[in-house]
């Protein structure tokens, strides 16, 4: 299978080029980045001072020569990218975070032509947090407060992120309810009592945090707690690669790590 990367030059886009290279069933074709980026021209490989032959560009039209892309860049450029993708007969895998209602709607129907992954998060353990979080949620329906917190590094752009945003989808979903109807974004002064039903967010940005996420149910004299930590982004990486795999078959659609996992 061959592979292209997105943001060949930054710390996911080295990660996930050192992945493809360690993987005996898949072969990097391209490396993309963006315009002015001080990586174009070089060899994809050459932070790990190996010679692929796979210079980093910012022309799309490389796409031709890949059968996936994996992006986990910023949703302008990703969705430039699956117009790519979707000219070129490119499947896609989209680990960024932060879009807007225009943003799904577009992969959504891009995914009418190509096969995509699109998930907050492709670390396997996540979405084998995310089940756990289905079970717990629907077990713990009644007389429980829940709570999402999440802390990440001081670069990361949107928030809350885009794994937290799933986690709370994923109890209000086990609730029957819509997650916007229920949500406590923020908390300031005078905020009177805890309404029931509702599912607040706490975040934190700070230093090299990788991520960290828990979701807590505060009952009368206990509380559950479920978290994942990370550690490195290697996990996002292995993960993405097996969401390439999987659409290796996949002619049309849009999947989540759940369906890739098969959960």
């Amino acid at each position: 299978m061959r592979i292209a990367i997105a943001g060949a030059g930054g710390r996911m886009g080295r990660m996930l080029i050192e992945a493809v290279l360690n993987a005996s069933d898949i072969t990097l074709t391209v490396a993309l980045d963006r315009a002015g980026s001080p990586d174009l021209g070089q060899d994809a490989g050459a932070f790990l001072g190996r010679e692929t032959g796979v210079t980093i560009t910012d022309q799309l039209d490389a796409l031709a020569d890949a059968d996936c892309l994996i992006d986990f860049t910023r949703p302008e450029a990703t969705l430039a990218h699956l117009k790519a993708c979707v000219q070129h007969d490119t499947r896609i895998v989209i680990g960024t975070t932060g879009f807007d209602d225009a943003g799904r709607a577009a992969i959504e129907v891009a995914a009418q032509k190509i096969g995509i992954v699109f998930a907050p998060n492709m670390s396997v353990g996540v979405n084998a947090t995310l089940k756990l979080l289905d079970v717990a949620a629907r077990i713990l329906n009644s007389g429980y407060d829940v709570e999402v917190f999440e802390a990440h590094h001081r670069n990361k752009i949107d928030a809350p992120s885009g794994t937290a945003l799933k986690m709370g989808e994923t109890v209000a979903s086990a609730w029957d309810v819509a997650l916007p109807d229920v949500a406590t974004w923020t908390r300031h002064g005078d905020t009177g009592v805890r309404q029931p039903g509702t599912i607040g967010f706490s975040v934190v940005r700070g230093g090299d945090i990788v991520g960290d996420h828990t979701v807590y149910f505060c009952g009368d004299g206990e509380r559950i707690e479920i978290t994942h930590r990370s550690s490195s982004r290697a996990t996002y990486a292995q993960g993405a690669l097996r969401a390439a795999r999987f659409l290796s078959d996949k002619g049309r659609g849009v999947f989540d790590m759940q369906a890739v996992l098969g959960l």
